[in-house]
C-alpha cells in the first residue's frame, strides 16, 4: 500500500463539528474531549482528523484551514450531502457557517465549510484543466461568462465573478447577444440572492426583463436559472 496523507483540521466545538459530519454521511470513528479535543470521521475510506485548536485562535475559515478530497462523482456526493443537511437542519445552508456551495450540472467540485470554519473542497478526479480567464475558444461576453463560471465554481469567489461580469456587460453591451447578456444578468442575480441582497437582485431582474429575448431564449434561461426565473 502506498503512503496516505490524512488532514488534521481544527476541532472547534468538537461534538458540534463531528455531528455536522454525521449529517454528511460520515461515521465518527474516534472522539475525545479530554485532555484535549481530538476526533476522526470517515466516509468511503476517506478519513478527516480534527485536532486541538491553537491558543487564541479565531475562525478556521479566516485562517484558511482546510483540505482537498478527491472523489469519483462530485454530483452524487453533493446530492447526498445536501439531502443529509436538509434532513438534519431542515434546509441546505448556503450562507454563513456551516454551509455547502452550489452545484450545477457538469460541475466538478464544490466546497463544504463546517461549524469550526474548516473548508473541504471535494474535487472530481477526472476534472479537466481550468482555463483561467475563460476558454480561448470563446470571445466577447461568452468568454467573460466562462471566466465568471470558473471564479464561482472553482474558486468560490463571487466578488471577483461580479466584477468581471459587470465590466463585461459594459464592454460588450453593443456586441453581445441578448441571450448572453441575459445569462450575465441571471448570474449576477444569483450572486446577489446568495449574498442576501434582495434589492440588487431585483434591479438585475428588471434589467433582465427589459432585454429583447425570443421564446427560445426564455426556454434556455428557464432551464439554466430556474431560481432566478421563478
Amino acid at each position: 500500500m502506498g503512503a496516505i496523507s490524512v488532514p488534521v483540521l481544527w476541532s472547534g466545538d468538537l461534538p458540534v463539528t463531528v455531528d455536522f459530519y454525521r449529517a454528511l454521511g460520515y461515521t465518527v470513528t474516534y472522539e475525545q474531549t479530554r485532555p484535549y479535543a481530538y476526533g476522526v470521521v470517515e466516509r468511503d475510506g476517506c478519513q478527516v482528523h480534527f485536532g486541538p485548536m491553537p491558543e487564541a485562535a479565531g475562525s478556521a475559515e479566516a485562517a484558511r484551514v482546510g483540505c482537498l478530497v478527491m472523489i469519483d462523482d462530485a454530483g452524487r456526493w453533493h446530492a447526498e450531502f445536501s439531502a443529509g443537511l436538509r434532513e438534519r437542519f431542515g434546509r441546505i445552508p448556503g450562507r454563513g457557517t456551516p454551509r455547502i456551495t452550489r452545484f450545477r450540472p457538469g460541475q466538478t467540485r464544490f466546497s463544504v465549510v463546517d461549524p469550526a470554519g474548516n473548508s473541504i473542497i471535494y474535487i472530481q478526479r477526472d476534472e479537466p484543466d481550468i482555463e483561467y480567464g475563460g476558454s480561448r475558444t470563446l470571445s466577447g461576453l461568452a468568454r467573460v461568462l466562462d471566466n465568471a463560471r470558473i471564479l464561482r465554481d472553482f474558486k468560490n469567489d463571487d466578488a471577483a465573478a461580479t466584477r468581471v461580469l459587470e465590466v463585461g456587460l459594459r464592454r460588450f453591451a453593443s456586441t453581445a447577444t441578448p441571450l448572453d447578456r441575459a445569462r450575465a444578468l441571471a448570474v449576477l442575480t444569483e450572486i446577489h440572492l446568495a449574498a442576501g441582497d434582495s434589492a440588487r437582485a431585483a434591479d438585475r431582474r428588471r434589467e433582465l426583463g427589459a432585454l429583447p429575448l425570443v421564446d427560445a431564449d426564455h426556454e434556455v434561461l428557464d432551464a439554466e436559472f430556474p431560481e432566478v426565473r421563478g
